[in-house]
């Protein structure tokens, strides 16, 4: 008899990738933004400078966000693998004697 555990803990790292990288993204682009119209920069630079700083941020958090879910990942399948190494040396170590 096979005995299936179920686990969702898996998603949780996307949807904290999510919000987080929301939450930075939000901040960093709307004080970029207030920086630069500070600077008493035309309407056409804010705009460009809220764009370009949107399409960094999101690139970057997205690259950051991949490598930090591939290694928690990573780390859990060698754990999946040393538990079943585990398991089949305590079933053939207790088996009838």
């Amino acid at each position: 008899m096979v005995y299936r555990e179920l686990h969702r803990s898996g998603r949780v790292g996307w949807l904290r990738a999510g919000v987080l990288g929301a939450d930075d993204g939000i901040v960093s682009t709307a004080s970029l933004v207030v920086g630069v119209a500070a600077a008493a920069a035309s309407r056409g630079a804010v705009l460009l400078a809220g764009v370009a700083g949107l399409v960094a941020g999101a690139t970057s958090m997205a690259a950051g966000e991949y490598v930090s879910v591939s290694t928690q990942r990573d780390a859990e399948r060698a754990d999946i693998r040393r538990e079943r190494r585990e398991l089949a040396a305590d079933r053939s170590s207790s088996g009838p004697s």
